[in-house]
């Protein structure tokens, strides 16, 4: 019991970091969004994840050489699918910042990187109480989300609020629910790159090591539209000449946003697996319920809402509340039997 709490803890720890991570973009005074997100994409897909899949996985260029091509498809195309949903994502915190982009995108990828395994992998699980758990999270996603997104629309026409990235909210909903949708599919390049992580054991990799062998596959994957996105955005506005005002300031912001996301992601991971076998249930609704509620509380904090009336905070209260509870029977599927 005592590695359980100890998992507990570090689970929390790390849902904490990943949803703070957004956090110091807000406090960019010279660079625009696609400037910081560039950097932080940079980062936080593609060099730092090499660096570390580099010295966990010590035969890593045997590895690949090993491979056949097959098993680095799931990983790159999963991963590049998600890249995009990780696009609009940072698009959406700008849009409607970050407590709503959370609440939505975290709810729905929860759920579909749930579903579609169970699918592909155990499609006669949907008829029994797994499937129905799923069934039923579904539809409390979508009362929180409709709930969430009524608040939203009556905030900014209380308000007059418009977004700072010169879009609307509605616009801004829309690209929540599209990342949302998109942001399961990390969770599936892992599930079918069963074979890249099976072969690095061979290699002598431990099993807990094996898979950063496919945390570089899918995550350079999903950098590619980030940095084609961006540079376009870099491009089309001539913001690539804001880089050298105030480099300093901006690029450690940049990092820290790097650096809280992907610690978050390592960390979850380690105390998952303190927890043992209940990390992967237990251990991922904690995650999600820290991510929902950090990052609300963090919304609020830094004045997201600070012109809603009490009616329409509690609204949101209320959608945050139901997609939590979908959260709590989703995660309980794993402590259901076949």
């Amino acid at each position: 019991m005592d590695h359980f709490f100890l998992g507990l803890l570090v689970v929390i720890l790390g849902g904490m970091l990943n949803s703070t991570f957004a956090l110091p973009m807000k406090y960019s005074r010279s660079w625009k969004w696609e400037n910081t997100w560039f950097v932080f994409t940079l980062l936080a897909l593609l060099l730092l994840p090499a660096a570390v899949a580099a010295f966990a996985v010590p035969r890593l260029t045997e590895v690949y050489a090993a491979a056949k091509p097959a098993d680095f498809i799931p990983g790159l195309v999963f991963g590049f699918l998600w890249g995009l949903a990780q696009t609009t994502f940072g698009l959406s915190i700008a849009m409607v910042g970050m407590a709503m982009a959370f609440a939505i995108v975290v709810g729905l990828a929860g759920l579909i990187g749930s579903f579609l395994p169970m699918i592909v992998l155990h499609p006669e699980a949907l008829l029994g109480p797994r499937g129905i758990a799923l069934a039923v999270s579904a539809v409390l996603v979508f009362i929180g989300l409709a709930a969430y997104s009524r608040a939203a629309r009556e905030r900014e026409a209380a308000t007059g609020a418009v977004a700072a990235s010169g879009g609307s909210y509605r616009k801004g909903l829309a690209l929540c629910l599209f990342t949302g949708v998109l942001g399961g599919m990390i969770n599936l390049g892992f599930a079918f790159s069963g074979n890249l992580s099976a072969l690095a054991a061979e290699f002598g990799v431990p099993p807990a090591s094996a898979n950063f062998a496919v945390w570089l596959v899918v995550l350079s994957a999903g950098w590619i539209p980030n940095a084609a996105y961006t540079l376009w955005l870099m491009a089309r506005n001539r913001t690539f000449v804001l880089f050298a005002a105030r480099p300093g300031r901006d690029s450690l912001l940049a990092a820290a946003m790097s650096l809280f996301w992907l610690s978050g992601v390592f960390i979850y991971g380690a105390g998952s697996t303190v927890m043992g076998k209940f990390g992967t249930s237990i251990g991922w609704a904690v995650n999600i319920i820290v991510l929902l509620l950090w990052s609300t509380t963090l919304g609020l904090l830094t004045g997201e809402w600070r012109d809603a009336r009490p009616e329409i905070l509690r609204r949101m209260k209320t959608g945050v509340a139901i997609i939590l509870a979908s959260v709590v029977v989703l995660s309980a599927t794993g402590l259901l039997p076949e």
